[in-house]
């Protein structure tokens, strides 16, 4: 295996919570590492003087591979996205300059499915709330909740989260209505539905979708004022998915009756402070995917790869591999 240099563009707080130590450990046995050091996130101009002399980038979501910085690294052999979103990556420009991009596969499905569970009992029987109200020296006043069982429940995006979810849901007693017009839905799965119809008969909206330019603000006023009043909305995707503004009309109108949000549009896909902060709300900072099984599965994966194609071989991940001309030409030297 041939010597090489990596850095790491996670802070030291995003090391230890988004990388981890069993995984440093193993990129260190394997390549020089060099690391952030640093909370403050890094410009270009110090990422390029940081990462100048290094071979390797093994990137957080905070730091992108733009291409004005792919440009002003002529050492770079690869950039690894320790994450499946790559869309902060120019993948154009690393390709026309001869660098691997590669990503990391779903490791955190479990991990959200769970959260999106707690998320509807939380919803149903207002957990939250009255924790709130006692830790403000307030007794709450009990209120009737709902059972998961018998609900309906509408998953918008038929991914691997959606596929590690429904059969819980299922085994909950609940009815499962699935749209997602590029998956391929039987019967096992659940029952395959338009958007009109599932959104008209969701107890539970979870939208699951992924984040393109079509799905920009899937969730809008029309959509919220098509969900039942009594319905609970849950998103777990990306916050480019929905109107924010639409959300919060349908929350103050009483179109639907709360929802819960892991993402948003403030920064690292976090949800807004505004909308957040709404009484009908539970909002999580980001963390669907933030448990050590989840966060060690995609992690391990950047060492594998980087082990991969230090000995020669495209490591499962690579994103353009066939133009991986700089790696090539490295190995033969």
């Amino acid at each position: 295996m041939k010597p090489a240099t990596v850095f790491i563009t996670h802070s030291p707080h995003a090391l230890s919570h988004y990388y981890g130590a069993r995984a440093l450990a193993a990129l260190q046995a394997v390549a020089e590492v060099r690391t952030h050091g640093s909370e403050q996130e890094l410009s270009i101009s110090e990422l390029v003087e940081r990462a100048g002399r290094c071979h390797i980038i093994v990137s957080d979501r905070v730091h992108a591979g733009s291409a004005a910085l792919l440009a002003q690294l002529p050492q770079l052999l690869a950039f690894c996205r320790c994450a499946v979103d790559i869309r902060n990556v120019d993948v154009a420009a690393a390709s026309a300059h001869g660098i691997l991009v590669t990503q990391a596969s779903a490791g955190f499905k479990t991990s959200v499915a769970e959260w999106i569970l707690g998320a509807m009992v939380d919803l149903s029987r207002g957990i939250s709330l009255a924790a709130r109200s006692y830790h403000d020296g307030r007794v709450p006043v009990a209120r009737m909740g709902r059972e998961l069982r018998g609900s309906t429940i509408g998953i918008i995006g038929f991914g691997q989260i959606a596929r590690t979810l429904a059969p819980i849901v299922r085994a909950l007693g609940m009815r499962l209505l699935v749209n997602d017009p590029f998956a391929s839905i039987d019967t096992s799965d659940g029952e395959a539905s338009t958007l009109d119809n599932l959104l008209a008969q969701s107890d539970y909206v979870v939208c699951l979708a992924v984040a393109t330019p079509a799905t920009e603000n899937l969730m809008n006023a029309d959509a919220f004022s098509a969900m039942k009043s009594t319905a609970y909305f849950v998103n777990a995707s990306r916050g480019n998915l929905i109107d924010e503004a639409a959300l919060r009309h349908a929350l103050d109108a009483g179109q639907i009756a709360g929802c819960a949000l892991d993402v948003g549009r403030a920064a690292d896909q976090m949800p807004s402070l505004e909308l957040a902060r709404h009484p009908l709300v539970i909002a999580t900072p980001h963390i669907g995917g933030l448990t050590p099984q989840a966060i060690e599965h995609q992690s391990m994966e950047t060492v594998q790869q980087i082990s991969t194609f230090l000995q020669g071989g495209m490591p499962v991940g690579a994103v353009n591999p066939e133009h991986a001309l700089r790696l090539k030409k490295w190995l033969t030297q």
